[in-house]
């Protein structure tokens, strides 16, 4: 079983009530081989919301206390965001997750790519928050730009 993010899979879940719908994840729904979920409604955060970025670091550096997640109007969220990650890994848990696709550039879910956190629309490279504690536990993590990948394992 796979999970996948939940915009990828059409629900209007994104910071601004969109989505970032993803034809191969709503096969993969759609065939009964992955469940979606959403780090930041499991973590507790409404739509809409702020933009956030991780300050001072990456997804790592959250998860150890050495960066912060932050909305754009600076009200420190890294609590919601660790909640999030935390409901995410229980999930994978319970449904042994093989591979969890997520998406990039998140704060939650940027895979290789996050933004820098000066809310410029720049990005740097590393992990978001949910993608890092996955990582940590030895649970795959790709983006939806990886999808090819995962579709050619499945062959």
């Amino acid at each position: 079983m796979i999970l996948v993010s939940s915009c990828l899979a059409g629900f209007k879940v994104r910071y601004n009530g969109s989505h970032s719908s993803d034809n191969k994840v709503q096969t993969l729904i759609n065939n009964g081989k992955a469940i979606a979920v959403c780090p930041e409604l499991m973590g507790g955060f409404s739509i809409p919301r702020e933009p956030v970025e991780i300050v001072g670091g990456t997804g790592e550096d959250v998860l150890n206390g050495r960066a912060k997640v932050v909305e754009k109007s600076g009200r420190d969220v890294t609590d919601l965001y660790l909640k999030g990650a935390y409901e995410t890994l229980k999930k994978a848990k319970e449904i042994n997750a093989t591979t969890v696709v997520l998406k990039e550039y998140s704060p939650s879910c940027g895979s290789k790519m996050i933004y820098n956190g000066e809310f410029n629309n720049e990005k740097i490279a590393g992990n978001g928050v949910t993608t890092a504690l996955l990582l940590k536990n030895n649970i795959r993590v790709i983006s939806e730009e990886k999808l090819n990948d995962l579709f050619t394992d499945m062959k």
